[in-house]
């Protein structure tokens, strides 16, 4: 092996491991893991299951807000939700139907919300303004309409 070889194949190791490295502290000590909420529910019972059987938004603290959310054929309940700048809101969605998207444009919130399954999401909108909010997976053939807005005033 030539010399050359040797120092790119120890540059490259180290690369490797120091990717590893920040990628494992990111995880472990920031706290910036993929969500692991492993709380399920039966899709065809979402109504009747306590908090979505009423789905709303909720305000649990000083500018803290809850909203429990289905989404299902081409809609999201509740539709046009409202909160005042400078608020935290807590996402609590679920799925009757088919796997949906939820990704609000302009913010880092994007998730995955598969039928059966509760996603717990949280956002800090400081910014006022009209936030869309998109299915981004594809769920049927009325898929593009599916869409609700978050106005921050």
């Amino acid at each position: 092996m030539h010399r050359e070889e040797k120092i790119w194949l120890t540059l490259s190791f180290g690369m490797i491991m120091i990717f590893m490295f920040i990628t494992g502290y990111q995880a472990f000590a920031q706290g910036m893991a993929p969500p692991s909420n492993k709380e399920i529910i039966d899709p065809q019972k979402v109504d009747q299951q306590a908090s979505f059987d009423k789905p709303g938004i909720t305000k649990i603290g000083d500018k803290e807000y809850e909203v429990v959310m289905t989404l299902q054929v081409f809609s999201f309940n509740p539709g046009n939700i409202e909160v005042p700048a400078g608020s935290t809101v807590h996402f609590t969605l679920t799925s009757k139907d088919v796997v949906h998207g939820f990704e609000v444009a302009g913010t880092n919130l994007n998730a995955m919300v598969p039928p059966g399954h509760i996603q717990k999401i949280t956002q800090k909108f400081d910014k006022a303004g009209t936030y869309l909010v998109l299915c981004n997976e594809y769920c049927g053939a009325g898929h593009q309409m599916m869409s609700t807005t978050i106005t921050v005033k």
